[in-house]
């Protein structure tokens, strides 16, 4: 057993290895590129090609560039291909969202404001626009005397001039605005679109949504014993509809005094001075500088200073008329530069899925790729559609008809915004905003429920807690009085809200169209706040 142990590890096992170690396969391999020289794609190791590339020195640099660049246009391909697959639409989108130079025709393009009447119901807000339609020429005469015959059938005389706007059976029996009508008519300096808002306080959601879509307000105030008073007092709509207004984004304020040929007032200068006097404090306080708001004396009925100065009847008023005054405003800013935002306020259907709404900064063009926040949805701009007339390329300010592709009518909420693929629209079920409270009798606590406005999204939101109060002289959060336990009338506190669903919304320093709101409870407008900050 002892020689037979050590026999065992003496055979010599690793010799048979020797012979059959890979030194005669890499002979087999060096012999086929003998053969076949042409192949240059054939990859071998580092350390065998060596002695081959010392005999063939001539031919090497040539050849190394060659193969280089044969290697380098196998491996482009494949590159290609992984970054086609991962950002595959991301490729087609950068000509489309290249948002870094204005085309000329924007630049050169007429100026396009947009106007929204608002104020006590039955101050004559239809009115007024009718007739501005008839005498810039968007109404003509012929229709507008079918319109007199109609009212008159039903006993409705003076109201014939607001169905030019009040194109809806029920608007016209009932003689109230229930939905916001919108026309356009144009100047020698810039091209106008009015939207009619409702005046009844059941219809105010209609009016915010009308608001969000304006530059430049116009409060319509009568001048008729009586009603001045009513709408002006509290839980009349003109206050209300001028805080919302401010709320909206609307920059220059006009305020028309209307009626003032009704025999109670007869062009009397004590009563424009009085209505003046009393809307002046309040119009300051809810934040409209004093050169920012004016006041012109009107007749929306007879037509007397809308286009032409009435100095027949009028000879106390040496200002301009309306429509002079509108169109020597100084132009507002656009926000060409900055990314597409375009907050959805309806949807139907026509041929295919139609949007409305006010583009409030970038431009789009025709065939533009873009994202539906918060739904995540791609979708192509098909048609675009300005006052109705179909066209290339919209801009900051429009209010735009789009006709898309890639989502049905049913996946769209209003409040929904469109916006770039690589730089979409923030979203937040939590955040932190500064709160003003307007009017509201009893005390707000955490856990307080409220409806949200914000652009032309409308959603249920809760008072998750209440933070700091701000101080109103320098704006800043005031640690001192330290956190508070409820808020009233009058307080500005920074507090935490909550919501259900994601909205979409930016910082107010960063977008302010996106980032301010309004509070509402039970049909009233109690409070207004711009978001500071976005948590989750």
């Amino acid at each position: 057993k002892k020689q037979q142990q050590p026999a065992q590890p003496a055979q010599p096992i690793p010799q048979p290895k020797q012979p059959t170690q890979p030194a005669p396969q890499p002979t087999n391999q060096v012999e086929q590129p003998q053969k076949q020289p042409e192949f240059k794609k054939i990859s071998l190791s580092t350390t065998k090609p060596e002695p081959k590339k010392e005999e063939e020195t001539p031919k090497t640099p040539t050849e190394d560039k060659k193969s280089e660049e044969a290697q380098k246009k196998d491996e482009e391909p494949q590159k290609k291909e992984e970054e086609e697959e991962v950002v595959e639409e991301d490729d087609d989108d950068d000509e489309d969202e290249a948002q870094f130079e204005v085309p000329e025709e924007l630049l050169n393009a007429k100026e396009h404001l947009n106007i929204v009447f608002i104020g006590h119901v039955d101050a004559g807000k239809s009115t007024i626009g009718g007739h501005i339609m008839f005498l810039t020429g968007g109404v003509d005469k012929r229709t507008l005397e079918k319109y007199e015959r109609e009212a008159k059938e039903k006993n409705r005389e003076s109201w014939y001039l607001s169905w030019a706007l009040d194109t809806n059976e029920e608007e016209r029996a009932k003689g109230k605005t229930v939905e916001c009508g919108q026309a356009s008519f144009s100047t020698e300096r810039k091209q106008f679109t009015i939207i009619d808002a409702p005046g009844h306080k059941s219809f105010v959601p209609n009016m915010i949504s009308g608001a969000a879509q304006a530059d430049i307000g116009v409060l319509v105030i009568s001048a008729r014993r009586g009603e001045f008073e009513t709408g002006f007092d509290r839980g009349g709509q003109t206050r209300e509809h001028a805080m919302l207004a401010k709320t909206a984004g609307v920059k220059h304020l006009v305020v028309v005094i209307n009626k003032m040929d009704e025999p109670t007032v007869q062009w009397d200068q004590s009563r424009f001075n009085e209505c003046r006097d009393k809307l002046a404090p309040y119009l300051r306080q809810t934040g409209f500088k004093k050169d920012d708001v004016t006041y012109i004396p009107v007749s929306g009925f007879t037509g007397a200073n809308l286009k032409t100065r009435a100095t027949d009847v009028c000879k106390w008023y040496s200002g301009p008329s309306l429509l002079e005054f509108l169109d020597e405003l100084p132009s507002i800013k656009r926000l060409l530069d900055k990314p597409i935002r375009l907050p959805i306020s309806e949807k139907y259907r026509d041929m295919g899925t139609m949007i409305m709404g006010k583009l409030q900064s970038g431009f789009v063009r025709k065939g533009m790729k873009l994202v539906m926040m918060p739904s995540k949805r791609n979708v192509t701009v098909d048609q675009i559609f300005v006052d109705d007339e179909e066209v290339p390329i919209c801009q900051d300010g429009d209010n735009v008809k789009m006709r898309i592709k890639g989502v049905e009518e049913d996946e769209i909420i209003p409040g929904f915004v469109l916006c770039p693929r690589k730089n979409p629209c923030s979203m937040a079920r939590v955040f932190d905003a500064q709160v003003i409270v307007r009017e509201y009798k009893s005390i707000i606590c955490s856990g307080f429920n409220a409806v949200i406005h914000i652009h032309s999204a409308v959603e249920e939101v809760q008072i998750k807690s209440l933070i700091c109060y701000v101080n109103k002289k320098t704006g800043k959060p005031d640690k001192q009085r330290g956190p508070p336990r409820f808020m009233k009338e009058g307080d500005v506190v920074i507090a935490r809200f909550q919501c259900e669903n994601p909205l979409c919304m930016e910082i107010f320093r960063d977008h302010p169209h996106m980032g301010r709101f309004t509070l509402r409870d039970e049909g009233k407008s109690i409070a207004i706040g711009k978001v500071m900050k976005l948590i989750s």
